[in-house]
């Protein structure tokens, strides 16, 4: 019979001159190894998540582990993220067009389709240029529509909002100045659709934040890490992470850790079919 079956721990551990925390220890060895094992898959499929969201992907396959475990299992394995400076903007506000104010600053957004944000950015393939357009519910984080384009044109954020509008509306259209969604086409089917125009100041990417963050997202964790044979691959590739990556797999912080495709069915939203895998390849 043990002392501690007899006794209370915290007096046995004084008259030994112990910590509590020692009689409650267990080796974790082969457990530890387990959990670095997994650690290391997941960062292997997730190469730009930090330490929060590799641990939430741990717990959510069954794992116990807590964030200061996670992140200094990723220091011990050298799994630390390295942010990459970030590129010129693709952004041509330097134009005559129409001006709009900045609708969201301080705006609590509440619900789905309230407020969209769009954005473009590049992608360098291997003998040419080529730009993507994204449009975000800021709600839901879920990307309503998208186009891969070589012209940096109005068709390029033109093709996006059709895609989008298919779909439904926003209350709020916002974006920055730039010349692809001041001009006067753009804007006139925003006004049809009854959508409010909403825009960035001119060089404050701060103000559009969320249409920022998942373009950074969609080039950390999909462009930067690929190799694109040509335009057609790269639609492919990006299509897929976007489609199939971002809104069924990616958890995301502000969502409680759950997919967009997740919260959209918690929000009431309709269920979106997940695309067929391609064979090539809050307040503001």
């Amino acid at each position: 019979m043990s002392l501690a079956s007899s006794y209370p721990v915290a007096l046995v551990c004084s008259a030994l001159g112990l910590r509590r925390s020692s009689y409650y220890y267990r080796p974790r060895g082969r457990e530890e190894e387990a959990v670095r094992a997994a650690l290391l898959k997941e960062a292997e499929v997730w190469p730009r998540y930090g330490y929060r969201r590799l641990g939430q992907e741990l717990r959510r396959k069954g794992w116990v582990v807590n964030a200061k475990r996670v992140r200094r299992l990723m220091r011990q394995m050298g799994l630390q993220v390295k942010r990459k400076a970030r590129k010129p903007t693709t952004t041509n506000s330097r134009h005559g067009l129409a001006r709009f104010p900045n609708l969201i600053r301080g705006l609590s957004v509440t619900r789905p389709d309230q407020v969209w944000a769009a954005d473009v950015t590049y992608v360098r393939l291997r003998r040419e240029w080529v730009y993507l357009a994204v449009i975000l519910d800021v709600y839901t984080r879920g990307i309503r529509g998208w186009h891969l384009s070589r012209s940096l044109d109005q068709e390029l954020t033109w093709v996006a909002l059709e895609k989008a509008l298919a779909r439904n509306a926003p209350e709020i259209h916002h974006s920055d100045q730039g010349v692809q969604y001041a001009a006067s086409p753009y804007v006139e089917r925003l006004r049809a659709a009854q959508v409010k125009v909403s825009m960035a100041d001119v060089g404050q990417p701060t103000q559009n934040p969320h249409a920022e963050r998942v373009i950074r997202t969609i080039k950390e964790e999909e462009i930067e890490l690929s190799e694109y044979e040509n335009f057609e691959d790269a639609h492919a590739q990006i299509g897929h992470f976007i489609e199939q990556v971002y809104m069924h797999k990616r958890i995301h912080s502000a969502l409680g850790y759950l997919t967009p495709a997740e919260f959209e069915a918690r929000s009431g939203l309709p269920r979106r079919p997940q695309a067929r895998p391609s064979h090539q390849g809050r307040a503001i």
